[in-house]
């Protein structure tokens, strides 16, 4: 009996994206067949596949011991996120019988299909960078006698959603000004030359919100003013912060991603930008909740001050992967021009008035305390007085409506009784 040989193993997902990626996200399904392509009969002891999801963080640094001793620290951290093994052909056999129950594969191709779900947690998104990364894969392996297993290994991007049509990345909490506001700075710097000190430069930028998506534009509003005696050039620059822990250190890389520059600005000169675009292009999602690997980026507005330090302000953002609504666009341009409002935010809906008859009460009860109160004398005629003013204005129903007054002021006023002065000022 001539074998046959394995033309090829390969992976194949059910379900992919616009871009033919396989995507996916927590609790989701992952479906998809091993396909085997053999030239003859094959003897099969099993077909096992394995999915995996790790986050992994590694780098070496330099130590000294001494004057002539030098070492390598390693720094290795992981984090595990999906294990997932399933035997697609065979079973668990005896180690000493390889021969028994083997399955025979014929000339052609044959499909073995898989599933499983993804654990229902908040999983790292899919991250390559310079000292870690977070990866999601399924390998399959095709062990025969005697053999050489056969191996492929293909891998699948997961992502940890991230709405930035949530409150507080489009800041519009209504607790404090500073948080329906959208994100915003303001600085101010001195140049100084030794015993020589020009005038200020100063600088505030403000963006609309917080959280965008891979694609969009962020829109900058600043104002740049020069009073110094040098020129300077207003800059803005999106920047991506990569931050591995382990073994209680951490490592950071920062990396440019887009910028843009305005004009130069002489002495004594302003700029202003009504919204100048920077688009954002397709990088990955902020990481925040992964134990060893941190994604964040901020956008920076500054000025490029030649011979000195620039004068910068740093706004932080989220990048996420669920883009903003329509409605959610009309809100957040509603909120950045709301600054005017008062601490407090806008009015609240007035609750509606009780009803009058859950505030009546009967007649004769009314009478007996007005009574009371003209019997009062000495001191608390003033405050018998008073009460009798604010019982008929609580228990009293309002009067139909007149163009003449029912109650009108009399001529003459009594010197015992009058109605007590309201003013607080008299």
């Amino acid at each position: 009996m001539v074998l046959g040989k394995v033309r090829a193993l390969a992976i194949y997902f059910d379900s992919l994206n616009e871009n033919n990626l396989p995507v996916f996200s927590g609790g989701d399904l992952v479906s998809g067949r091993v396909v085997v392509d053999v030239t003859g009969d094959v003897r099969v002891k099993s077909l096992d596949i394995t999915a995996k999801g790790v986050a992994k963080v590694r780098w070496t640094e330099s130590r000294n011991a001494g004057a002539n001793t030098a070492y390598t620290q390693n720094y290795t951290e992981e984090v595990e996120y999906l294990h997932h093994y399933d035997t697609l052909i065979g079973e668990e056999r005896d180690e000493d019988c390889p021969e028994e129950g083997l399955t025979v594969l014929h000339a052609g191709l044959h499909e073995f299909a898989f599933s499983f779900n993804l654990p229902q947690m908040a999983l790292a998104t899919s991250f390559e960078g310079k000292h870690g990364s977070v990866r999601y894969w399924v390998k399959a392996e095709l062990h025969r006698p005697w053999l050489l297993p056969v191996k492929v290994k293909k891998e699948f991007i997961v992502f940890e959603h991230i709405d930035i049509n949530t409150p507080l990345l489009l800041q519009l909490k209504r607790m404090i000004v500073c948080q329906q506001a959208p994100q915003a700075g303001t600085k101010e710097k001195t140049l100084c030359c030794w015993f020589c000190a020009s005038g200020p430069i100063s600088l505030s930028a403000k963006i609309e919100r917080k959280g965008y998506t891979p694609g969009e534009s962020i829109q900058i509003f600043a104002e740049v003013e020069n009073c110094s005696s040098r020129v300077v050039v207003p800059k803005a620059a999106l920047y991506q912060t990569q931050t591995f822990f382990a073994k209680g250190k951490g490592k950071q890389i920062q990396q440019l991603v887009s910028n843009l520059r305005g004009d130069p600005l002489p002495q004594g000169k302003s700029q202003s930008w009504e919204g100048k675009l920077l688009k954002i292009p397709p990088v990955s999602p902020s990481i925040l909740d992964c134990p060893i690997i941190r994604v964040e980026y901020a956008l920076v507005v500054y000025v490029d001050v030649p011979g000195g330090l620039n004068l910068s302000l740093s706004l932080p953002l989220v990048i996420g992967t669920i883009p903003l609504h329509a409605c959610a666009t009309r809100t957040s341009s509603i909120s950045s021009n709301s600054s005017t409002l008062s601490w407090m935010g806008p009015p609240e809906r007035p609750e509606a008035p009780p009803s009058y008859s859950d505030l009546a009460i009967s007649e004769s009860h009314r009478r007996d305390c007005l009574q009371g109160c003209d019997r009062s004398d000495g001191e608390g005629e003033d405050q018998g007085s008073l009460l009798t003013y604010i019982t008929e204005f609580r228990y009293r129903p309002p009067p139909l409506y007149s163009e003449v007054d029912p109650y009108p002021d009399p001529v003459e006023v009594s010197s015992d009784v009058r109605r007590p002065d309201t003013c607080p000022s008299r």
